[in-house]
């Protein structure tokens, strides 16, 4: 057990990349293997999320589990993992969601050797993201998460795949270019004496006194901000991100939602506010301006959506409002409670877009005006579409409500009027998902659905169990999650604390 936790980061990021080397030489006639390693590899990864999550010393706090191995000296590049609360929650979350796609994915049937190769790999570059602590691998990693995407969609996808591929594909690469630009920026900025991609070295010098002068963090943070903000997605950089949603195969969809989305974010967290807390004083307020468009034109154009897909994509646009404003409040209740709902909301689109994807199978619609009376034929779907559908708006007993509670309350005395405005968010969120559900499963039944089948056998219910549950546990205990993360969270939001006394602000 001990071989296993020394070296748990880096197992978490091989088995993935090695099972997709591995599915290179499965038969593609044996489906059944294919499918069945899959499931094993993504079972795997949870049971070591698990271990990690159960691991971790929260008395200790900060970066644990380290390893470094030095890959290119001479630049300051290093192979260097380790994770602290924030990173630890964001590991489970990939887990999960893994373990739930691997399961649904065991329904597809085309070109199934090729569908798990690249989910795999792309599960491997999202582990890559967040235990690396080497800005040259993080970013390596960011871009092997993103690049399967395109290929998922662009052949598994439904109708308008070219032109949804097509859009991700310009958005998230020009996104990418300009962080890119800012952590090159940063690389030679001067923080330490020699240049170095190492993450710990960069902060001790901010956390020591030796960080950037205002001008160069009001310069770069804009930077990373905005290109790391393209892919969480944050208005008005948000449009390609629906049309992604809608267009992909199910288990596409509940990693693009579940953890994709959530990559933006934790970089902001991770880099942007560790390495630049003056610039963030500066421009977090702007963010905070930002984040009420998510919120309120994400929500208000899920309203006018008949497609169930879009309904849910302009949703999670709408939701990712939240986390945003929670980090731009920049207090360790709101951050704790971002970081809580990025793990939250990641678990309830990937279990949405599962049940979409289970009932769409069969429809081949997914539009509200095809629609109606589908509980009398799948009740057990839509039990769980309308217990989901009460998680997204914030239902107590699930862990959406606590994470935007805590959201809300930490933000409302820095940004009353943003906060304001999220709580009528919640308003129209429930307006549309109830909405959708009504229209969908109750009303009269067209009789083309007279034979659908509901998901009776234990395969088939796995998945939307395993992220229901996950859902109750953390929204019914939420403790041992929110108690991890704030461990992450309170140094940064202290360093941030301490740009603003120096700035007077």
């Amino acid at each position: 057990m001990s071989l296993i936790l020394d070296h748990l980061l880096t197992l978490l990021i091989l088995l993935p990349a090695v099972a997709t080397a591995i599915s290179f030489f499965l038969p593609a006639s044996n489906k059944s293997l294919i499918r069945t390693f899959g499931c094993v590899t993504s079972g795997v990864c949870l049971l070591l999320s698990i271990v990690l999550f159960l691991n971790y010393d929260q008395t200790l706090g900060d970066f644990q589990f380290l390893k470094k191995i030095p890959w290119v000296p001479d630049l300051g590049i290093s192979f260097q993992v380790g994770v602290d609360g924030i990173s630890v929650a964001m590991v489970l979350l990939t887990g999960v969601v893994y373990m739930a796609g691997s399961l649904a994915s065991c329904f597809i049937d085309k070109r199934v050797k090729d569908f798990y190769i690249l989910l795999h790999a792309l599960v491997a570059g999202v582990f890559g993201v967040f235990v690396s602590l080497d800005l040259f691998f993080f970013y390596f990693f960011f871009e092997l998460a993103v690049v399967p995407m395109y290929l998922l969609i662009g052949y598994w996808g439904s109708s308008n795949r070219e032109y949804a591929t097509m859009k991700l594909t310009l958005y998230l690469t020009a996104g990418a270019v300009v962080a890119l630009i800012g952590l090159l920026m940063l690389y030679f900025s001067g923080l330490t004496a020699e240049p170095t991609f190492d993450l710990l070295i960069l902060r001790e010098a901010v956390m020591s006194g030796n960080g950037l002068d205002l001008a160069t963090q009001e310069l770069l943070f804009p930077l990373l901000l905005v290109g790391f903000a393209t892919i969480a997605p944050m208005w008005p950089l948000h449009s390609w991100s629906p049309g992604g949603h809608a267009a992909a195969p199910a288990a596409a969809s509940m990693m693009h939602a579940g953890v994709l989305m959530k990559l933006g974010s934790y970089a902001i967290i991770r880099i942007a506010l560790t390495l630049l807390p003056e610039g963030a004083v500066t421009w977090l307020p702007w963010v905070a301006v930002l984040c009420c468009f998510n919120i309120i034109y994400g929500g208000y154009i899920a309203m006018t959506q008949r497609d169930m897909k879009f309904v849910i994509g302009y949703s999670s646009s709408s939701h990712m409002g939240y986390v945003l404003l929670g980090i731009a409040s920049c207090t360790v209740l709101s951050v704790n409670g971002a970081v809580f709902l990025m793990f939250a909301h990641g678990v309830m689109t990937a279990l949405a877009f599962s049940l979409i994807g289970f009932f769409y199978e069969q429809t081949h619609t997914r539009m509200l005006d095809d629609l109606g009376g589908l509980m009398q034929q799948i009740p057990f779907v839509g039990t769980l579409f309308l217990m989901t559908a009460m998680a997204s708006l914030g239902l107590p007993g699930f862990a959406n409500f606590a994470s935007e509670l805590m959201v809300l309350v930490g933000s409302w005395e820095r940004y009353p009027i943003p906060t304001i405005l999220g709580i009528f968010g919640l308003v129209i969120g429930a307006t549309y998902l109830l909405r959708m559900f009504k229209e969908s499963f109750f009303g009269p039944m067209d009789e083309r659905w007279s034979e659908l089948r509901d998901a009776n056998t234990l395969l088939e219910r796995a998945p939307f169990l395993l992220l229901l549950g996950t859902l109750m546990l953390f929204g019914f205990y939420p403790a041992p999650l929110t108690d991890l993360i704030a461990t992450g969270v309170a140094p940064i939001v202290e360093m941030i604390q301490s740009a603003e006394a120096a700035l007077g602000v």
